[in-house]
């Protein structure tokens, strides 16, 4: 039951940092999308263990979560120093 915790865990969060790179004005529509995409993608890898086809899943998955949160959280945080370079 643990480890199911912590990949929802791990999923909430990316969902959370993605979402916040997308709504990103000043920067170009690939860096604000490649992390929903690859959250999505990584979602989809996901649901592939509900057909009995565990592998992708285990080998793609959790990778590209842990990429969205910090492609995410790397825009973000430029984001964040860039309004208070300017602010």
């Amino acid at each position: 039951m643990l480890p199911f915790a912590l990949l929802a865990i791990v999923f909430l969060v990316a969902l959370r940092y993605t979402s916040k790179a997308a709504r990103l004005p000043d920067i170009p529509p690939w860096r604000r999308f490649l992390p929903l995409v690859l959250l999505l993608t990584a979602t989809a890898a996901s649901l592939l263990r509900a057909i009995d086809i565990s592998q992708p899943a285990n080998l793609i998955a959790f990778p590209l979560n842990v990429a969205a949160i910090a492609l995410a959280g790397r825009e973000v945080a430029a984001h964040r120093a860039r309004i208070a370079v300017t602010g």
